[in-house]
């Protein structure tokens, strides 16, 4: 009977494997939300990195995360670092890989052996406002374990996008409340973080 067992546990490990072979290598998630503002009004806030804390859904579940600002301002190349004990917030960084003044921004997400990811904001004129639209994109390798947990990347990954795009929308249209302030680290030759001011 116990060889049974096993024999039947051996083979639903391969048949889990090779599953896992067969789902998606590429993950997206995407989430879109219209504010009454314009691309000039909007686009500052998600060019730069140093704003990001004053909308974004992961600040206040750790205020005490320390963050490191390096490049200049607002440009290609600047670079967000932060370390946190919170293991939903975690250690990581995001550079700014793409700028287009008032369309788009691309950033480069790495969570150190948690994986990578690329992050696009597309900013587009509507007859009310702005459609702000914020998605993630992540290659999941030949892992057959990466891969299931990539099914899982929508419904982790999406409610925390809607958060962040409401936050956004309080900001632009006039109603956001004063967020608190984290320990900032300035690295020689960054700008002076305004990550979280009011």
């Amino acid at each position: 009977m116990w060889k049974k067992v096993a024999i039947g546990v051996v083979v639903f490990l391969v048949l889990a494997v090779i599953g896992g072979f067969l789902l998606p290598a590429d993950v997206h998630v995407e989430r879109s939300l219209e504010m009454k503002a314009s691309p000039a009004q909007v686009y500052p806030l998600v060019a730069s990195l140093e704003s990001f804390n004053r909308w974004s859904p992961w600040f206040k579940r750790d205020p005490k995360t320390k963050y490191t600002f390096t490049g200049k301002h607002g440009t290609v190349g600047s670079k967000m670092a932060w370390v946190s004990d919170n293991p939903k917030v975690g250690t990581g960084s995001q550079e700014i890989t793409e700028l287009v003044p008032g369309e788009r921004v691309k950033t480069h997400l790495d969570f150190g052996g948690d994986g990578e990811g690329d992050a696009t904001f597309t900013l587009t004129s509507t007859a009310t406002g702005t459609k702000v639209t914020w998605s993630l994109d992540s290659h999941l390798g030949s892992n057959p374990i990466a891969r299931y947990f990539g099914l899982m990347f929508d419904g982790m990954i999406g409610p925390d996008y809607e958060a962040g795009l409401n936050n956004l929308k309080a900001i632009v249209e006039g109603g956001a409340p004063k967020g608190a302030s984290g320990d900032t680290v300035k690295s020689p030759g960054a700008a002076t973080p305004t990550a979280a001011a009011p």
